[in-house]
Parts: structure tokens; C-alpha cells; sequence
């Protein structure tokens, strides 16, 4: 056993610093560049969605097509992008990521027809799927030092929440003056600006010793998903017991055994399933979908509701959701800071009760409901994302080997996604099942309300769970088996 000399520290601390890049904090801000687009991307188009529904002559399951096709390229391709930077270069995957973004957004921006803006919304998402899990690999890699590389992260988590602050009043803003396409042009100078930076600033650096792909194991992931979203939002249309219906779910659950019995025979699989053992870890998965379940369904309707039904211009509407963005940036922090001390318990037990009582004031709502209760309730939802998030990723990597966290992080950030796009295709789905029987938009939105309370309740009750003996012990295992297999 080695005892550790007092100028030890230092001079690791020197070696760090010698190691790092020059201008780290310029790389920092490049990379956050790319969170900015894909964070804000979401809550601008919701805003401008009754616009687009108005200008395409578009129901209300192509809208959900036009949100969905982004967030389930995404969810399919994110740890697929993480592998692919690690083994071809993190600097070129990054670039080509903003390129497929750039391109895709200007597609969108001259879409002639609803189904080439939703081709167009999923390559912004195979683009986006390369930027933020590689542009926060570059930041590992470039903060060396732990305190220099907490910071960085920490200006990443600052700009997340900014992005979704700044999202709905840009979005209502040019949604109102200049038109719904300037909601998607408006990345082109970023991305120009961001693509030209990278190649000036930022190394190339890649794995030592990349993960193997595994291409059948994509395609099954890819297949689930968008079966399962295909049969959710055109159930209505094509009815829910139609031959191509039953095809669609069938085709979902082969498509997940498949998955169950071909991953675990692979030494590098995509999607490790030992992690599903450790109990804290499957919470952290479900508490990302039901979170982002209900924050993507109550943001997809709420933006409709303003302006269907209260008459709200666009970017009123993004003012009215402005106190859930600014509370999320806010709690943001506060979150990561109660996790830091006192454990993911206290930030799960907030969230989830954030989530509860927001959708719970919702349950009545109609026409004529208070605007001072909307805001509230946007609030105190912001209250529970904002809280949510570094629960989330803190659950997702405790007790996993350092070399597992990455990819740890990676199935969390893709639970997020397949979060996101069940709750825009829930949501839209049950509300355009009841408009079809002559329901009111807003009582029609009423069970999702309760939804979103269940998805409260369900993080409240996981938040107790992980903390428990069994929850641990779980974990403990899991650890002592991927360490086993490394060694």
C-alpha cells in the first residue's frame, strides 16, 4: 500500500492542466451551442404547432407525427452515436451531426407538405442524436481535473434549462412576426457558426478502445419503437382492432423478445440488460419515461389549449409557459446541490409531488379556467422537471463501474426520449379518441391530467424504493458482476 505525498495532489493537478486542450472554455461553449438547438428545437416548434396545423392542413396525429418522428430517431440512435464517436472520432461525429441538423432544419423550413416536414423532423433527429451524448463526451475529455470538469458540467446543466426558457417566447416570437418556418431557420447560423468552431478549436479525440457495434440489436430497438408509436397515435384512424393495428403491436412485442434473447449473447451488447437488475437503476429508466412522458403531453396540449381555445397568440403562449421553463432553470441547480448532500431522495420526493399536484389542478380544466391557476400549475410543474433531472442521471450511474457509466448515462438519456414520444403520442391519441365522439378539446384532455398525476405518484413511490436495503443490495450485485466480467 502506497501512502500519498502532500505535493501529490498538486502535481496531478499540473499534469491535468498540461493534458487539457487549449481554450477549454471555448470547446465548453461550442458544445453548449449544441444543447441549445436540440433543447430549444422542442418547446419552439410546440409553440408553433397550431400555426403548422393551420398552414399544412394538418389533424392532429400528424402533429404528433411532427414531434414524435424527432424524439424517436433520437431514442433510437443515441447510443448507437456514442459508439460511433468513440470509434470514428468525437470531433468529426460531432460536425456531422450538426450538418444532418442544419440540413434537416432547412428542409423543415420549406416544407411544402406535412409528411416532408415530419421526413424532415426525423433527420433533425438522426443530426441531433450525435450532438449532445458526444459533444458532453468531448467535455469529459477535456476537463481533466474533477473540480475544473463538475463546473463545466454544471454550465451544461445551466444551459439545458435555459434553452427551454428561451425556447417558447423565441418560438412565439417568430411564430407571430415572420412565420412558423423562421422557427426552423432560425438554427442555420448556429449551426454554421458551430460546425466552423469545431473544426478550429476543438481536438479530435477518440476511445482507446471503442465498443463493438451492434447493428441488429439497433435495428430491433428502432423497429419497437416506431411500431409501438405508429399503433399508438393512428389508432384512432385506422381502429384499434384493425389487422394493421394488431400488426403494428405484434411486430413491438417480437421486436422486444427478440431484443431479450439476442442481447444478453453478445460480450458488448447495445443494450446491456444485466443494469435492469439493480433496482436503482430500473427506477432511474421508469422515472425518465414517466417524467418526460408527462412533460412532453402536458406542454403538447397546453400549447394547443392556449391557442385553440383561449384565443392566445403565439407568443402569449410562450409567455404563459415561460414560470414552468424558469423554474425548471431554477430548481435545476437546487436539485443537483440536494443530491449532492443529501441523496437522490428529497429531489425524487419534490419532483414527483411537482408532477402530482400541477396535473391534479388540471383535472377540471376548461375554457374559462383561471389564468392565475394555469400559471401556477405551469410553475409548480417546472418545480418537478427541473428537480427531476439530476435525480435521474445520479440513479442511473450510482453503483456502476466507471467504465459502465457512460453507457449508463446513454439508456437513461434514451428513457428521456422514449418518455417524450409516448407522452405526445398518449396524449394526442386519447384526446383525438374522445373529440371523435363529440367531446370538448379541454374535457377531452382531462385523462391525461390524471395520467401525469399517476406518473407523479409512480416517481414519489420509486423515490422511497431506491433508497431501501433491497434496493442497495441489488445494486451492490450488479456492480460486483460487471467488475467480474471486466476483470
Amino acid at each position: 500500500m502506497t501512502s500519498e505525498k502532500p505535493g501529490d495532489a498538486v502535481h496531478a493537478t499540473a499534469r491535468a492542466a498540461a493534458t487539457m486542450p487549449a481554450r477549454p472554455n471555448l470547446i465548453l461553449g461550442i458544445c453548449c451551442m449544441s444543447l441549445l438547438l436540440v433543447g430549444m428545437d422542442v418547446t419552439i416548434v410546440n409553440v408553433a404547432l397550431p400555426s403548422i396545423q393551420h398552414d399544412l392542413r394538418a389533424p392532429l396525429s400528424d402533429l404528433q407525427w411532427v414531434m414524435d418522428a424527432y424524439t424517436i430517431v433520437i431514442a433510437s440512435l443515441l447510443m448507437l452515436a456514442g459508439s460511433m464517436a468513440d470509434r470514428f472520432g468525437r470531433r468529426r461525429t460531432f460536425q456531422l451531426g450538426m450538418v444532418l441538423f442544419s440540413l434537416g432544419s432547412l428542409l423543415c423550413s420549406v416544407a411544402s407538405s406535412i409528411e416532408v416536414l415530419i421526413i424532415s423532423r426525423a433527420l433533425q433527429g438522426i443530426g441531433a442524436s450525435m450532438l449532445n451524448p458526444v459533444a458532453l463526451s468531448i467535455i469529459t475529455n477535456t476537463f481533466i481535473e474533477p473540480k475544473a470538469r463538475a463546473r463545466a458540467i454544471g454550465v451544461w446543466g445551466a444551459v439545458a434549462g435555459i434553452s427551454m426558457a428561451v425556447g417558447p417566447l423565441i418560438g412565439g416570437v417568430l411564430t407571430q412576426t415572420l412565420g412558423w418556418r423562421y422557427v426552423f431557420l432560425i438554427n442555420l447560423p448556429i449551426s454554421v457558426a458551430a460546425v466552423i468552431l469545431t473544426a478550429r478549436f476543438v481536438p479530435e479525440s477518440k476511445a482507446a478502445r471503442a465498443r463493438a457495434l451492434d447493428p441488429i440489436g439497433q435495428l430491433l430497438v428502432f423497429i419497437a419503437l416506431a411500431c409501438l408509436m405508429s399503433a399508438i397515435i393512428e389508432g384512432p384512424r385506422i381502429g384499434w382492432t384493425s389487422g394493421l393495428a394488431v400488426s403494428l403491436f405484434a411486430a413491438t412485442a417480437a421486436s422486444v423478445a427478440a431484443l431479450l434473447i439476442y442481447e444478453p449473447r453478445l460480450a458488448e451488447p447495445l443494450l446491456d440488460l444485466h443494469f435492469f437488475r439493480s433496482v436503482p437503476f430500473s427506477s432511474a429508466t421508469l422515472i425518465a419515461i414517466c417524467a418526460f412522458a408527462a412533460f412532453s403531453g402536458f406542454l403538447f396540449l397546453n400549447t394547443l389549449y392556449l391557442q385553440q381555445v383561449r384565443g392566445l397568440s403565439a407568443f402569449e403562449t410562450g409567455l404563459c409557459t415561460l414560470p414552468m421553463a424558469l423554474m425548471a432553470m431554477l430548481c435545476g441547480p437546487f436539485s443537483g446541490h440536494l443530491v449532492g448532500h443529501h441523496g437522490t431522495r428529497p429531489s425524487l420526493l419534490i419532483a414527483g409531488t411537482g408532477f402530482l399536484v400541477s396535473a391534479l389542478m388540471l383535472t377540471n380544466l376548461d375554457g374559462n379556467s383561471a389564468m392565475s391557476m394555469l400559471l401556477l400549475a405551469y410553475a409548480i410543474f417546472g418545480i418537478g422537471l427541473g428537480t427531476v433531472n439530476p435525480a435521474i442521471a445520479n440513479t442511473a450511474v450510482s453503483g456502476m463501474p466507471k467504465s459502465q457509466a457512460g453507457v449508463a448515462a446513454a439508456i437513461a438519456s434514451t428513457s428521456r426520449q422514449i418518455g417524450a414520444a409516448l407522452g405526445v403520442a398518449i396524449a394526442g391519441t386519447v384526446v383525438n379518441s374522445s373529440r371523435a365522439s363529440g367531446m370538448a378539446f379541454t374535457r377531452a384532455t382531462h385523462p391525461i391530467w390524471w395520467l401525469a398525476a399517476g406518473c407523479g405518484a409512480i416517481i414519489i413511490l420509486l423515490g422511497f424504493v431506491t433508497h431501501t436495503a433491497w434496493a442497495r443490495a441489488s445494486t451492490h450485485r450488479v456492480e460486483a458482476s460487471l467488475l467480474r466480467a471486466e476483470g
